[in-house]
């Protein structure tokens, strides 16, 4: 495995390394935005097709600008571009290929606390807790069952557009960094994905040279836990003490307001099924009043995050899987699926399965 820096910068990492590190992706974001890197990538993937970019950017009005400042971008543009782009190139699987263009250098201070953490576990507890800097749109998780570790993407808006591309982007940008830890010949045991079976699902296993299971409730990776403890050559602890203190600053200048934080929350599976603001509050080591407040000041409620979540959710597993209407309403945590059917009639006036034959891709 090359490393991240050559050796005679490993003792003592200097200015112009920590300036290279400082990528696009380690400015801090807004809510709802992604570092440009997979703006850049997609650009670069039409070039080599012989495709204009050019009408492409101009038509979802991403400005050439910025590319050039490393401008976060809002994440509904990204998608926009790469449902565009798929269209014109004809590709359905853009998204993986996009993927397969990140690097742990493309990730900026994040990427080099991962190449330095001690062990693969390390690496993505740091890539879980400062996922914030690189996509303020989803949260990354890791959970442990026993012998296996699933690495959960999981966006606050899982019915976005293009939001399949964006699930298998992320996925495949997972698989190409574990690569890069663990080597060239890594691949997860299994590959879950939340979107209909392509008509070609040989790229997706050609890439992943894993199963993949396509029309699942969750993105995510399976692989086993013992690779948590699997070492990684060349860390160098000074320089993921450097890079730790990059990013505790970085995250200073721009926090999440409460509206971000609970969205991150009610992602993950660290909050008990029955989503209760106290909880939420807890984990945020604020009351539960002063949650409520908060969320208040930014136009919004507790309950109406939940619903709007629920909502989202409800519409991308509906359009993009083949789960039965019990499924899906155990998936949202209703308690049977007539209410279920009774809140969606409420959020959209029809029944789910009218909503679906409507709603599902040709």
């Amino acid at each position: 495995m090359p490393p991240f820096f050559s050796s005679e910068h490993e003792a003592r990492p200097s200015a112009e390394l920590f300036a290279r590190a400082s990528s696009p992706s380690m400015y801090p974001l807004d809510n709802g935005h992604v570092n440009v890197k997979a703006v850049g990538a997609i650009r670069d993937i039409l070039i080599e097709a012989g495709i204009d970019h050019q009408s492409l950017f101009e038509k979802v009005k991403i400005s050439k600008q910025s590319l050039i400042v490393n401008e976060p971008i809002p994440l509904k543009l990204l998608g926009r571009l790469t449902v565009l782009a798929a269209d014109r190139m004809q590709c359905s699987h853009l998204g993986l290929l996009v993927g397969q263009r990140t690097t742990l250098a493309s990730l900026g201070y994040l990427g080099m606390l991962m190449r330095h953490s001690e062990m693969v576990g390390g690496a993505l507890h740091a890539l879980e807790a400062h996922y914030g800097l690189l996509n303020r749109g989803a949260v990354i998780e890791m959970t442990i069952d026993g012998p296996v570790v699933l690495a959960i993407y999981s966006p606050y808006e899982p019915d976005l557009e293009g939001i399949a591309l964006h699930c298998e982007r992320s996925l495949a940008a997972l698989t190409t960094v574990m690569r890069s830890l663990c080597g060239s010949d890594w691949s997860p045991d299994e590959v879950l994905l939340p979107q209909l079976q392509p008509p070609d699902p040989a790229p997706y296993t050609e890439f992943f040279r894993a199963p993949v299971r396509f029309g699942q409730e969750i993105a995510a990776l399976a692989f086993p836990s013992r690779l948590l403890s699997h070492p990684i050559d060349g860390a160098s602890p000074a320089v993921r003490k450097l890079a730790q203190e990059r990013i505790q600053r970085l995250e200073a200048v721009a926090p999440p307001d409460a509206t971000d934080e609970v969205r991150r929350r009610l992602r993950t599976t660290a909050i008990p099924r029955q989503h209760n603001k106290d909880d939420v509050a807890r984990r945020m080591v604020i009351h539960g009043r002063t949650l409520s407040r908060r969320l208040k000041s930014e136009g919004t409620s507790f309950t109406l995050i939940v619903n709007e979540a629920r909502f989202a959710r409800a519409r991308q597993l509906l359009t993009d899987t083949s789960l039965s209407l019990t499924e899906i309403s155990g998936a949202l945590e209703f308690s049977e699926q007539a209410a279920f059917t009774h809140a969606f009639r409420r959020w959209t006036g029809t029944t789910p399965s009218a909503w679906r034959k409507d709603h599902r891709p040709l």
